[in-house]
């Protein structure tokens, strides 16, 4: 099984240990990192995560993994409370955005680039959508296929339960701040970047939203104002549905748990697994 489709089955609050077991090689001579890292937050970045830890433990098998995604906001709670050292979230949860206060004494530290993108289930005839047309379907003002260009059947809204860093940067930069409204028996809310695939790919007539690594033939990007969801698109500015990644601590990182975001923050990591993952590196943003 590949990275991807590995990445694709994760299911709200199941959690990933990875331990020393795996590392598959030995440390380097004179290395001294150990420990455990315990990691909670944004689905989004878990595909990130996990395999940049498995990268990182062949290098420092002593240190060890244990990582969760239960949506970002859960974070920095996880980290205020004592119970992760790193609290994965989809904003700079160190400042106030809307609908959330800041975790005062964490540090943002950022970690990379994610494009977000709008998919719909295959059967779907719609290939593009405006900001107005998606207000429109998130508010439950515009209910059926049709009014948008495609078929005569009615729209499946999923979206991602409250507290989703997708669903912060969704709302703010898809919508327009608009907000998301349930209005009618076709509604469902997912936990998580995985269930938000399932869901989508499973559910005929259904629009979601979900962060560009989970995309693959099961479901369908749309455009968004005649802009497609890539990375090019997002590096030379005309696709605005994305957002940094940034990996919250208590205070400024210190022993593995620094060595490991700088690790993932370094540009060989960046420019190469990151990148082939669908994220975007740190430096390829102006």
């Amino acid at each position: 099984m590949n990275v991807f489709k590995k990445f694709t089955v994760l299911t709200l609050a199941t959690m990933f240990v990875i331990t020393s077991a795996f590392a598959g090689s030995a440390a380097a001579a004179g290395d001294t990192l150990k420990g455990k890292i315990t990691i909670n937050g944004s689905t989004a970045l878990l595909p990130l995560t996990l395999q940049a830890a498995k990268e990182f433990q062949k290098l420092h098998p002593k240190v060890s993994f244990a990582a969760s995604g239960k949506g970002s906001v859960t974070g920095p709670q996880a980290v205020k409370k004592g119970i992760a050292d790193i609290g994965a979230c989809d904003w700079d949860a160190s400042t106030d955005v809307p609908g959330f206060k800041a975790f005062d004494g964490q540090v943002a530290n950022k970690v990379a680039v994610i494009p977000f993108a709008t998919v719909v289930n295959k059967n779907v005839g719609v290939d593009n959508l405006t900001t107005e047309q998606l207000k429109g379907i998130y508010s439950g003002k515009i209910t059926n296929w049709k009014d948008v260009g495609g078929s005569d059947e009615d729209i499946v809204v999923i979206t991602r339960a409250f507290g989703s860093g997708t669903r912060v940067n969704y709302q703010a930069k898809a919508l327009g701040g608009g907000d998301i409204v349930k209005k009618s028996k076709n509604y469902k809310e997912v936990g998580s970047s995985g269930d938000m695939k399932t869901a989508v790919a499973t559910t005929p007539n259904s629009i979601g939203y979900i962060d560009l690594v989970y995309v693959n033939s099961d479901i369908k990007a749309v455009k968004f104002n005649g802009v497609e969801a890539t990375a090019e698109n997002v590096i030379n500015g005309k696709y605005k549905i994305w957002s940094y990644g940034y990996y919250m601590t208590k205070g400024q990182p210190t022993g593995e748990v620094k060595a490991f975001i700088e690790y993932i923050q370094n540009k060989k990591f960046q420019t190469t697994t990151a990148k082939k993952m669908k994220f975007i590196p740190l430096s390829a943003m102006k």
